[in-house]
């Protein structure tokens, strides 16, 4: 790779490293912010563009990065990107052709053990950022290739592991945490922006203090990470319900558990719990990504249970 490909690769890596910590706790990136990319020796080098496999014209030959686009509810990703039984990401091809110039791109990647950055789309405009991840597969008959994450001293070019470690393990232990954060952020970000940035209960709207709640634990086998199983709560409201502190009933009316009802600890209580008891639960404008009853019937059960 020539030397001037390691350099802007290197300055991507330090690019992305200060907009995920602008951009807080969850380390979502705005498409825009991407697109727009960072200025290198006069030359603007964006991150990513209009087709999944992308190489910035200031680079050589091997593609900076991967994407696979926001998936919208209820409907299927226009490619099917996918973690694969052994945990790792299956890549697709672009196009049906193994010598289409982006796929002989990631080859090369492969061959050299080139770092790329990897964007998820979370919903859309707004994408998770992960590097590095290496091309550690290629199976054209299903016209994918397998991707690993990796830690992130591996984004300086030319780091060597120790001689006991295994890349292999390392990699598919790294690349299962990424999975739970990517999880996780994907399901907070749908969830919030389906509940338009509200609190459901108090209807509080600071994004910082929102999160999303599952009505289903999703430890259970019900708990999918769908909308349909997610609540948007701010941080008092979320610990509440997780605590069945407070509960929704199946037609969406917020209860408050007796003993709190019945308990004298000044004005938070009151304002903070009490006073929500009856009230009516705040849901999306879409019926689709309304709480599924279900699923709120079971969370209710064990609501009174613990009363």
């Amino acid at each position: 790779m020539p030397p001037n490909d390691d350099a802007v690769r290197v300055a991507a890596f330090r690019f992305l490293e200060e907009q995920v910590r602008l951009a807080g706790d969850e380390g979502a990136l705005r498409r825009t912010v991407l697109e727009r990319g960072f200025e290198y020796e006069g030359q603007r080098v964006p991150l990513l563009g209009p087709q999944g496999i992308f190489k910035p014209r200031v680079l050589s030959s091997i593609p900076l990065s991967i994407t696979t686009v926001p998936a919208v509810e209820g409907e299927a990703r226009p490619y099917d990107d996918a973690f694969g039984p052994d945990g790792l990401l299956r890549y697709r091809y672009r196009g049906t052709d193994p010598a289409h110039h982006e796929n002989v791109g990631l080859r090369l990647a492969m061959r050299h053990q080139v770092p790329l950055i990897y964007f998820h789309g979370i919903v859309p405009g707004l994408y998770a950022a992960e590097w590095p991840v290496f091309i550690v597969g290629d199976d054209p008959g299903r016209l994918t290739f397998t991707v690993s994450v990796d830690e992130r001293r591996f984004a300086q070019l030319g780091a060597v592991a120790p001689d006991n470690e295994s890349p292999e393990i390392r990699r598919r232990y790294v690349t299962r945490l990424f999975r739970q954060r990517l999880h996780q952020t994907e399901f907070r970000e749908r969830v919030v922006r389906a509940y338009q940035h509200h609190c459901a209960v108090c209807r509080l709207r600071r994004d910082e203090l929102l999160e999303a709640a599952h009505i289903v634990p999703d430890a259970d086998p019900l708990g999918v990470p769908s909308v349909r199983n997610g609540v948007a709560l701010c941080r008092l409201h979320h610990a509440a319900f997780d605590r069945c502190l407070i509960g929704i009933s199946p037609d969406c009316v917020v209860e408050v558990r007796r003993d709190v009802l019945d308990d004298s600890d000044g004005p938070m209580l009151v304002h903070g719990l009490q006073g929500f008891h009856g009230t009516t639960l705040l849901v999306p404008r879409s019926v689709v990504q309304r709480p599924d009853r279900h699923l709120l019937e079971v969370r209710y059960e064990q609501f009174l249970r613990a009363g």
